[in-house]
């Protein structure tokens, strides 16, 4: 028997159940509706439940630093590499290594130290750089691991590394695993939320980085930007009333039952579902992102780029109210950290940029209370080389990249705090003690949030794939 229109009244006669989800949705949007539904458990997990075990961390905020922070210029003080400043990279050292195209032809390959003094800090003696005056004061917070190691050279195969746990794209972002995984503790608000900074400078940084991959579209990051529409298509049309807007997505959702009574397609459930979150956070989303309320001792502590819409200080903030609201994975992204050439001056700027703020946030989460169960992170997607690219021009130098050994910190959520991990050689090129992959890494993380990374899978293709892939190891002398 042919179905009967579910509703009829344009010219055609027949309008179909998109084209009435569409007209009557006033604006919600369906590509913003497609990533905000909440869950208390991963989906395709059978009957594995998550967390596996207590965890130590409820939420991540991760400040991702793109382009690459030099790790001897601000955590891994080398005064071997000062000491050597002009002389070759040794044979020795380099051990034939695979360098860039962009300095894998240079005749000459001098070292060159660090134009910052550096100085023990706290009591755990954390060496680190005079452009770091903040992040200083939180030293006995932080466990700094400076044996992080991977195999990616340039920054495409390198971010999509850290994010995703592989060089090629299309896999599921971390974020969207743990969304997946564990779902948001709000109703009101998505279970993961990205925030990139408004610099424009360095590298690209593209939607599918904080995608959900082959996991269903749900489990996609959603991007807060910094101006009225946070979320893109979510707001109404002007002229459309609350009162409007709940009755039209009312008639929406019979539409969806009726559909559902006669398919009992589980993807209707999630869409009906979506409807209703996305009407919260019309409320949700305005009031997270307005910062009017905080008091002026708490802006004063971000810096005075806290009052400036989508800054990296702005965004640390608007980082701690989704983490007091529920929100399970918060992903910052500050570009710009690429010095290839003028680092002194370049990562000077950077620093003053990130530096407040990063330490306000940790500051503020532990005022509250929250650090205990929130995790933080800093660092980007690898390192810099110790010797300069191209030729020392005075105070003038820039780094290549470098894979081998960079450093990233944490802070809260069950790490040990004033607790320094690995060790490099004395030119900050090669790991000498206990390295840190970024599966490794990966995996530390999942613990910390109560779950075995080689259990949260997902089948695809005709494997069940994870974050870790088929590697990692939780590295567990990072533990409290």
């Amino acid at each position: 028997m042919k179905k009967k229109p579910l509703c009829t009244g344009y010219d055609s006669g027949i309008v179909t159940r998109r084209d009435a989800l569409r007209t009557f949705g006033h604006g919600l949007g369906s590509i913003a509706l497609a990533s905000l539904l909440s869950q208390d458990r991963a989906f395709g997990a059978d009957d594995i439940s998550f967390p596996n075990f207590a965890p130590k961390a409820k939420r991540v905020i991760f400040l991702f630093q793109s382009g690459a922070p030099s790790q001897m210029d601000l955590f891994d003080y080398k005064p071997r590499l000062n000491k050597d400043h002009g002389k070759e990279l040794p044979p020795e050292v380099r051990m034939g290594q695979r360098l860039t195209g962009m300095s894998g032809y240079q005749a000459s390959l001098p070292l060159v130290g660090s134009p910052f003094k550096f100085k023990q800090q706290g009591e755990s003696g954390h060496w680190m750089s005079e452009i770091l005056p903040h992040t200083a004061e939180i030293a006995d917070d932080l466990c700094i691991i400076k044996s992080l190691n991977t195999e990616a050279i340039n920054h495409g195969p390198g971010v999509t590394m850290m994010q995703t746990g592989s060089q090629f794209p299309g896999r599921p972002s971390m974020g969207s695993w743990l969304n997946y995984g564990l779902g948001s503790e709000s109703s009101d608000l998505p279970g993961f939320v990205v925030m990139v900074s408004n610099d424009r400078g360095g590298q690209p940084l593209f939607s599918r980085l904080w995608g959900s991959g082959f996991l269903p579209g749900k489990f996609d990051g959603v991007q807060l930007r910094p101006d009225k529409d946070a979320v893109l298509y979510l707001n109404s049309p002007g002229g459309i009333s609350a009162a409007g807007r709940r009755k039209a997505l009312d008639r929406i959702q019979q539409l969806n039952q009726m559909q559902l009574e006669q398919t009992s397609d589980p993807a209707l459930e999630t869409r009906i579902a979506q409807y209703e979150m996305a009407f919260r956070m019309q409320a949700s989303i305005p009031e997270v992102t307005d910062l009017s309320g905080e008091s002026e001792e708490t802006l004063k502590m971000y810096g005075d780029d806290v009052k400036k819409p989508g800054t990296f200080a702005a965004n640390c903030l608007r980082a701690r109210r989704l983490a007091e609201r529920g929100v399970r994975f918060i992903q910052l992204y500050h570009p710009g950290w690429d010095h290839h050439s003028g680092l002194p001056n370049g990562i000077r700027h950077k620093c003053k940029q990130t530096d407040q703020a990063s330490a306000a946030l940790v500051k503020d989460l532990k005022a509250k209370g929250m650090l205990e169960d929130t995790l933080v992170i800093w660092g980007g997607e690898f390192g810099r080389t110790s010797y300069c690219q191209g030729k020392i021009e005075g105070t003038k130098f820039g780094r290549d990249h470098h894979p081998k050994c960079f450093t990233m910190w944490m802070a809260g959520g069950g790490v040990k705090g004033g607790y320094s991990h690995g060790v490099t050689d004395e030119y900050s090129y090669n790991v000498v003690e206990d390295g840190v992959h970024i599966h490794d890494f990966h995996a530390t993380i999942m613990h910390l949030l109560g779950i075995d990374h080689e259990r949260l899978t997902y089948k695809y293709q005709g494997r069940h794939f994870r974050l870790t892939d088929v590697h990692g190891h939780v590295v567990k002398e990072l533990l409290a």
